[in-house]
């Protein structure tokens, strides 16, 4: 699973990749079949540096940026810990979140992120990217993760990821009917394969009900 990535140009590139997201019947307690996505992308407003300070700043983004790009995890590391230390903002520490998600220092990176919210609570990635560190943190936290997919849903209602990412923790914490329409969501928008899941789902949801119907204490 990819964090997405801001730059100072804010481009959306099309690089995606798969994690395990949470277990079959409740929201990554263990771990699940279905795969949460994410890509470098950007929603946030590019911040306006306009002093010699924040112009180093933006530098060293762009720098970080370009190497984790490059596949050189140190690099970017440097960078976007030299950008934190120039100027602390929630571009920045958004960044530093990536980097350090993809050194799977998970703790760090929710760490990260959190200011990065604090100072920029409208950016939907950001939001994305923590409920991702929460499912994939040692000490897994599905309830957050949830919650911040939510808000990320109710930020950028339009992006079928999030939408996919939401089902996929639904299904997971067995809230069939709701993973059910955000799949629906998601495949309405351009994410081919929740097609398979809004299958796998909806026979989830029949075999339930016929469950139910031969369970006799159900009728009572």
């Amino acid at each position: 699973m990819f964090a997405r990535v801001l730059s100072s140009t804010i481009s959306r590139q099309a690089t995606r990749g798969l994690v395990r997201a949470a277990p079959r019947c409740l929201a990554r307690v263990s771990r699940t079949s279905r795969p949460l996505t994410q890509r470098f992308a950007s929603s946030a407003p590019a911040p306006s540096f306009t002093d010699p300070t924040d112009m180093e700043a933006i530098k060293a983004l762009e720098e970080g940026t370009q190497k984790l790009e490059e596949g050189d995890l140190e690099g970017a590391t440097k960078c976007y810990e030299r950008s934190v230390q120039i100027r602390r903002t929630a571009h920045t520490l958004y960044n530093l979140g990536v980097i350090r998600y993809h050194a799977k220092e998970y703790d760090a990176a929710i760490e990260a992120w959190l200011e990065s919210i604090d100072m920029e609570p409208r950016s939907a990635d950001a939001h994305t990217n923590l409920a991702s560190a929460y499912i994939m943190s040692p000490h897994s936290r599905p309830e957050l993760a949830l919650k911040h997919l939510q808000v990320a849903h109710s930020l950028a209602p339009e992006d079928p990821e999030i939408a996919f990412n939401l089902a996929a923790v639904l299904e997971a914490s067995g809230r069939l009917e709701e993973a059910l329409m955000y799949y629906k969501q998601s495949r309405e928008r351009g994410i081919e394969r929740a097609a398979m899941n809004i299958r796998n789902v909806g026979g989830k949801i029949i075999a339930e009900k016929l469950k139910e119907d031969q369970d006799p204490e159900t009728k009572q």
